[in-house]
């Protein structure tokens, strides 16, 4: 993968993720509270923007969470959610199901067969499309916005997935995605490495930096990007693991360990992630990144480019500086 970073991605296995999402599907909802919170913070950075939306992607849509937000805002638009996982798309369909909307189709087996033409026009405004991000069943300039959710942290290649991104939406189209840093499950990570020094427990994440220079790589242009970090706390840290279980996060690098890592050294990893405890709890860490971009090209192009005007803004900046113009 074309990027610097030490924290370069391993290869992903698509199949192992799809299966752990899907068998995740009717649990991931209660658990994941993290990915509500985030959701609301992508809503709340689309009031901020002026794109005018007819047809929006929500890739990696998972239950919903986001696109029923997305078509609360944008009602006039089609609205499509893409996942990999039929079964998180067959729940998110109940929820898009409800009175408020109209009812969901799910097109299964799409990728490589169709295209985005006139027949769109017939079918209800929301729809789940079973697909990978990596090939998107949408034609050439066609969707005016993507949004996407703490999916990207499950491509092993940044930029061929923003090569996709960049290539269905229309010229000066929007993305704006969140996808998990480097600083994530910092403790799971630090209790694995003292329990089982050996072996790799807790997948990569990317960094910001890196990820904008894959953005403009990509044919995309006026990068923004900004962290968060939450803490999630519990009683005991079988709790961190019991979660991420629940809503299908699974170490899904290619080269893992196969097999049973033995009753030991599981333990031995609980009792490691217990020198983060504070005030009776134990956290887990999560650095989100927020990133949108538009479908224009940057100006000047490249890893190598003059970073000198570079320039990063906090959210009240970017809003500000958005409204006055």
């Amino acid at each position: 993968m074309p990027n610097s970073s030490e924290h370069a991605l391993q290869p992903m296995n698509r199949q192992h993720i799809k299966q752990h999402f899907s068998h995740a599907a009717p649990s991931y909802d209660e658990a994941a509270i993290l990915q509500k919170t985030v959701a609301e913070r992508v809503d709340e950075r689309l009031e901020l923007t002026t794109v005018e939306v007819k047809t929006v992607l929500d890739i990696g849509a998972g239950t919903g969470l986001l696109t029923e937000k997305v078509q609360q805002r944008y009602p006039q638009a089609h609205c499509f959610a893409v996942d990999l996982s039929l079964e998180m798309l067959q729940q998110a369909g109940k929820r898009l199901a409800q009175p408020r909307f109209k009812s969901c189709k799910v097109l299964q087996s799409l990728v490589g067969t169709c295209r985005l033409t006139r027949r769109w026009a017939n079918i209800n405004r929301s729809a789940l499309i079973n697909a990978d991000a990596y090939r998107l069943p949408f034609a050439n300039g066609s969707v005016d916005l993507i949004v996407s959710n703490l999916m990207l942290q499950w491509c092993d290649d940044p930029d061929a997935v923003f090569k996709e991104f960049r290539r269905v939406l229309r010229p000066e189209g929007m993305l704006m995605f969140t996808t998990f840093g480097p600083d994530t499950l910092s403790e799971l990570r630090q209790a694995w490495l003292q329990a089982d020094p050996q072996n790799e427990h807790v997948n990569r994440f990317i960094d910001m930096h890196d990820l904008g220079d894959a953005l403009i790589r990509s044919g995309f242009g006026q990068p923004v990007m900004d962290v968060e970090h939450f803490t999630l706390t519990y009683e005991k840290p079988i709790g961190v693991l019991k979660d991420l279980k629940a809503i299908g996060a699974t170490q899904a690098n290619q080269d893992r360990a196969k097999g049973l890592m033995g009753k030991q050294r599981f333990t031995k990893m609980l009792q490691a992630y217990e020198q983060f405890r504070r005030e009776d709890k134990v956290p887990a860490t999560y650095e989100v990144i927020h990133g949108h971009a538009w479908a224009a090209q940057e100006i000047i192009k490249g890893p190598d480019r003059n970073r000198s005007g570079l320039i990063e803004i906090s959210l009240d900046e970017f809003a500000r500086q958005t409204r006055n113009k």
